[in-house]
């Protein structure tokens, strides 16, 4: 199918010049992007991407399309928060169609509401399309669901990354409940923080957690811990960013639910 045949099926509106459409890429795998997604990244005049976003999603992309990286890792950012905004803001009133990729969803942890804001404070005309977030297609492609019946009755999606001055002000003693998954976003750093305070709340200390390094894509790696091993487990795996970190009952049935897995065993 065409892309033109795409966006009538879809019924989605052509990209017009100087609207910026803030679009979620998923975690990584290509296969994981929406058709809407795809359908815009199709008619992108200027690409705005972060780290996260996979050398394959961007592939996608017209080769024509100028591109604009604004990624940023601790202490390394490619531009500031602010210089990203007024990017979007300086393309889109050239008239440029403008795709700002983001990986996961932006909404979530993704900082696309602060842009957003900006677009609006600036009469930019914009669209957001929701991407699959890490926590979702991470945990999938691990083996284990985020909630279960028998395992876990809500989800929060937490984050691990720390204020300036050190500091993860976060309500530990509701996080630290029974039956419920965390999953924890850029929090390889404060390892030692989050099992500390998980385990002073009331969490077991052989509370399941899983690691997930660059989860969906073909260099993931997933291990299995316990809580109170998971600064010691990073340590001596290696693990580096982009790493999930997900704490529940729910991580006992990866083994069970891993598909590779079973795959295997039938084969």
């Amino acid at each position: 199918m065409s892309l033109q045949a795409l966006y009538d099926q879809l019924g989605e509106a052509p990209l017009a010049s100087g609207e910026v459409a803030i679009v979620g890429a998923g975690p990584g795998d290509p296969g994981l992007l929406t058709l809407r997604a795809l359908c815009l990244l199709g008619q992108a005049d200027c690409l705005v991407y972060d780290r996260l976003v996979s050398p394959e999603v961007l592939a996608l992309a017209p080769k024509a399309a100028q591109r604009f990286y604004v990624g940023k890792a601790a202490r390394c950012h490619a531009l500031t928060q602010e210089e990203t905004n007024q990017l979007l803001v300086r393309l889109a009133v050239t008239g440029k169609r403008v795709v700002r990729l983001k990986g996961g969803d932006p909404f979530i942890f993704g900082r696309g509401g602060e842009e957003a804001e900006m677009l609006v404070d600036n009469q930019i005309p914009f669209r957001v399309v929701p991407g699959i977030t890490s926590a979702q297609g991470c945990s999938a492609y691990a083996g284990f669901p985020l909630t279960h019946r028998d395992h876990a009755q809500g989800v929060t999606f937490v984050t691990g990354h720390a204020r300036a001055d050190g500091s993860l002000d976060l309500d530990w003693r509701s996080l630290a409940s029974r039956r419920h998954t965390l999953v924890f976003y850029m929090g390889l750093t404060n390892a030692e923080l989050i099992r500390r305070e998980l385990l002073a709340n009331g969490l077991p200390t052989d509370q399941p957690v899983a690691l997930i390094e660059r989860g969906t894509t073909r260099e993931q790696r997933r291990v299995i811990t316990r809580l109170d091993q998971l600064p010691e487990t990073i340590q001596a795996e290696g693990l580096r960013p982009p790493t999930l970190i997900v704490v529940g009952e729910v991580v006992s049935l990866a083994g069970r639910l891993d598909m590779d897995a079973v795959a295997e065993a039938v084969a």
